[in-house]
């Protein structure tokens, strides 16, 4: 795949608080509003965009196909990430009634998790900001990903990890990067409020999801499904839930298509979240105006095994506003879903990938969703990703002796 990039092309965006409105000028490194504590947001002067879907669509499918609706200015940091596959679930949605059940298979990104998308911009900024290193807290896909684009850019990579509560994909994933991984004695929340001192302290550029460049790689997963299903928008998108940066950048991005004029209405975002871990969950049932974290989350679901959700005023107001809902399932059920999506779909995703899938299963089968819906799962992660989960829920392989007599025998032929 060959990338064409306009290198003179320069975004006019700024920084805005979406609590209070106040605006930062875009070469800001700032990732709250220093005001009012809010969470920022990258505004674009919409009305001087000068780009069509045609201009888009004569592009390769890759997170810069939409590059008029990215901050970064001139050749960005690469590995050509996005262009992933939209899987239509035949058999899974023949079972639960659905004719149009897709799965985004967001594993496919070079570093095996939607995290490339965010990390392709974050990085790209943290250069032309002039940055020299960069920080994360991660659960793990987080740490691989800016592993990987830290070592594209040249740059050195810090990373704090919850100590045993990674899997040991993502760990080698960081580790052969050649960043510099910091095992905490804590939770991912803990991690996270160390970095962000770490960060601030010793002016390193944090690329957790509280910095709102990053998720502007995170929306294409949008644009991209919309291109793959020719035009038509989902009725419903479902994305796992940890710490809720997905979600609302992908509705941040259909936003900013509709007032565009490229689409016409707006998919029901839907999150799903782990039972032991379901902060979200709790708000929209209980019609919170916050979030109020969990102090314990626990889940085999390790990617979104968060209690304290940073992006949580921003999920809350995507599901509400356009008319979504937030469930959880339980271990077992994403368990479950993981085997199914390998064995009925050819489809291979970690633990926390298969919990969108499973939130619709568990929707269609309370009522919650209609069965003439047109609903577009995001699976996250690569099954790759969690190894061990997967040996311990599977049987071993069949030992035989080296003669065709045992063979068939195993086989019981």
């Amino acid at each position: 795949m060959k990338y064409e990039y306009d290198l003179t092309f320069s975004p006019m965006f700024d920084l805005v608080c979406i609590g209070c409105g106040a605006t930062y000028r875009s070469d800001a490194v700032i990732y709250t509003c220093s005001t009012c504590g809010h969470l920022l947001e990258v505004r674009y002067d919409l009305a001087n965009i000068n780009i069509t879907r045609k201009d888009w669509l004569s592009r390769p499918i890759s997170v810069w196909r939409y590059r008029e609706l990215l901050p970064v200015a001139g050749e960005p940091v690469t590995l050509q990430e996005g262009g992933t596959p939209l899987y239509h679930l035949k058999r899974i949605g023949e079972e639960l009634g659905l004719k149009e059940l897709y799965a985004k298979h967001e594993g496919m990104n070079p570093s095996g998790s939607f995290k490339d998308r965010g990390m392709t911009v974050g990085v790209s900024m943290a250069l032309q900001l002039g940055m020299k290193s960069v920080a994360c807290a991660s659960t793990g896909n987080t740490s691989a990903s800016l592993a990987v684009y830290g070592a594209r850019a040249g740059i050195p990579v810090i990373v704090l990890l919850p100590s045993g509560k990674v899997a040991l994909g993502k760990v080698a994933q960081a580790l052969m990067h050649g960043a510099k991984v910091i095992s905490i004695n804590g939770n991912f929340d803990r991690a996270l409020e160390m970095v962000r001192d770490l960060c601030e302290t010793k002016g390193i550029y944090l690329l957790n999801s509280v910095n709102p460049y990053r998720l502007e790689g995170q929306k294409t997963i949008g644009f991209e499904a919309i291109d793959q299903l020719n035009g038509e928008v989902p009725d419903r998108m479902v994305l796992p839930v940890g710490n809720a940066g997905n979600i609302s950048a992908v509705y941040k991005g259909l936003l900013e298509l509709s007032e565009l004029g490229f689409i016409d209405q707006m998919p029901m975002m839907t999150g799903i979240q782990a039972e032991g871990s379901q902060p979200v969950v709790r708000a929209i049932r209980q019609n919170l105006p916050e979030v109020i974290p969990e102090p314990s989350p626990e889940t085999i679901a390790t990617a979104i095994r968060i209690g304290a959700p940073v992006n949580a005023e921003k999920v809350l107001h995507a599901i509400r506003m356009s008319k979504g809902t937030a469930d959880y399932v339980t271990d077992e059920e994403i368990l479950g879903m993981q085997r199914d999506l390998a064995r009925k779909e050819g489809i291979g995703v970690e633990p926390a990938s298969a919990a969108s899938v499973a939130g619709v299963k568990k929707l269609v089968e309370t009522g919650v969703i209609d069965r003439d819906e047109r609903i577009v799962c995001v699976v996250t992660g690569h099954l790759l990703k969690d190894p061990e989960t997967v040996i311990r829920q599977c049987a071993p392989p069949i030992e035989c002796d080296a003669t065709l007599e045992s063979l068939l025998a195993a086989l019981q032929l």
